[in-house]
């Protein structure tokens, strides 16, 4: 496969994986906003989203560095182009690469893709008092679930096939430690909160966002507490979402391609090293070295992941 098509299907899936995410913070920031007492965080419920998806910085050069409003994060994160992460970007850059390589896409691949662009361009006309928050999200989620479904049953499982995977599992990865991350920014400041009712409902919205409430209750017979939640969202093998099993999904498409190009790169030893931290840590050690201090560090470990993989496959980060 040439480079330039591996790289344009890596960076469809990611920015596709992106889109939903951002429409996933945008819920928990919408669910906990409901909570009376969440604006006492650490940081505003609606300023800890910018954080936890590292656009604060551009959302204070567009809106300035004062309070932080709802519908100016609602627009920063969902329709505006001058931010390369919103809804609207990610969608749009993901057609483009759909677009660009349109010969290595199923019929019903491209469908989905182009059907969720000229959808979100009938949803930009909406005036934004009809355009709510919730239906947004909603309607983002489906678009990713549809097109992985649509990946899922018509593509080949050929190496494009693997680069789709891998620009799906490196960036949920990414979005589900910077979400879990959120609840790091909007900590009650004092030791009495947690655990209480407050702290609970932080942790289930969370659940909640990653279409993780059902599954938790499964796994753990709904018994929410911090460290089950965290444990879920980031040790479980059996959660989707959970770093532990995206990393694992890497290496599995990780060691697909090395037999199919009769080499490894250093991606391989990097995700197979992430894998067996991962999978030898507890709930305890992340507790030790810091929830957020973990996320960070783990966040920086992905991204260069995601660099060899770049400079492993010959194309390059965006």
């Amino acid at each position: 496969m040439l480079s330039r098509t591996a790289e344009a299907l890596y960076w469809l899936a990611r920015y596709m994986e992106r889109a939903e995410t951002m429409a996933r913070l945008l819920e928990v920031g919408y669910r906990m906003a409901l909570m009376p007492s969440a604006a006492d965080g650490h940081r505003g419920e609606w300023g800890s989203l910018l954080w936890a998806a590292g656009c604060h910085v551009g959302f204070e050069d567009r809106f300035g560095a004062g309070e932080v409003h709802q519908r100016d994060v609602e627009t920063w994160l969902f329709f505006d182009r001058e931010n390369p992460s919103s809804v609207v970007s990610c969608i749009e850059t993901a057609r483009q690469n759909g677009r660009a390589v349109r010969t290595a896409l199923t019929t019903d691949m491209w469908e989905a893709l182009n059907g969720a662009y000229l959808e979100l361009r009938e949803l930009e006309r909406l005036p934004r008092s009809e355009a709510q928050l919730p239906k947004l999200c909603d309607w983002t989620k489906r678009q990713g679930a549809l097109l992985r479904g649509t990946t899922e049953s018509t593509h080949l499982q050929n190496d494009g096939y693997d680069f789709l995977n891998l620009g799906t599992y490196i960036e949920r990865a990414d979005n589900t430690a910077r979400v879990i991350d959120v609840k790091y920014y909007v900590l009650l400041p004092t030791v009495a909160a947690v655990g209480s009712s407050i702290d609970t409902y932080q942790w289930t919205t969370l659940l909640r966002a990653l279409s993780a409430y059902r599954s938790f209750h499964w796994a753990y017979r709904g018994d929410y507490t911090p460290r089950k939640i965290a444990h879920f969202l980031i040790l479980n093998p059996a959660c989707p979402r959970s770093l532990l099993h995206c990393i694992d999904m890497a290496n599995f498409h990780l060691n697909r391609l090395s037999r199919a190009y009769d080499r490894t790169t250093p991606a391989h030893d990097r995700a197979r090293d992430m894998f067996a931290e991962l999978a030898d840590a507890e709930v305890e050690d992340i507790v030790r070295e810091g929830l957020h201090e973990f996320l960070t560090r783990f966040i920086n470990q992905n991204a260069a992941l995601g660099q060899d993989l770049a400079d492993g496959y010959l194309f390059g980060v965006r």
